[in-house]
């Protein structure tokens, strides 16, 4: 998503740059509606569902895994990143990663189905080149 969640606005490119993504609610928070939550008041708590932003990986994957569980396609996408990277410990699992963008496009993930237009364009992670598909 390019908009910020919170005040609509286009979030610029370079999002890395000028967002936060937030896995309590696998949301991407502009900047500047970060800088007004703090200002605001809430701290360390998300600018957008007021959970507290986790302090580790480990706290990250338990938010994401719970929101995996409630079949969330954005946080089965972001899962499948994770594994795609062998990041925030999980063992790096291409066949897995596609498995879990397969299902998150089923649910309606627009990044999950880009990745796997990706993947089959390529060729890469484990399945055959179909620029077709």
């Amino acid at each position: 998503s390019d908009f910020c969640p919170i005040c609509l606005l286009a979030i610029p490119f370079r999002m890395s740059e000028h967002s936060e993504f937030r896995a309590c609610c696998m949301k991407t928070v502009c900047n500047g509606c970060d800088l007004a939550a703090l200002k605001g008041g809430l701290g360390d708590s998300c600018p957008f569902c007021r959970a507290t932003c986790p302090q580790n990986n480990d706290e990250s994957l338990d938010m994401i895994m719970k929101r995996v569980a409630a079949r969330d396609p954005e946080a089965l996408c972001h899962l499948g990143c994770l594994r795609i990277n062998g990041a925030c410990g999980l063992e790096k699992d291409e066949s897995r990663a596609f498995e879990l963008w397969s299902e998150a496009a089923e649910l309606g993930s627009t990044e999950a189905l880009a990745k796997i237009g990706g993947a089959y364009y390529s060729g890469d992670y484990g399945v055959a080149q179909d620029k077709a598909k």
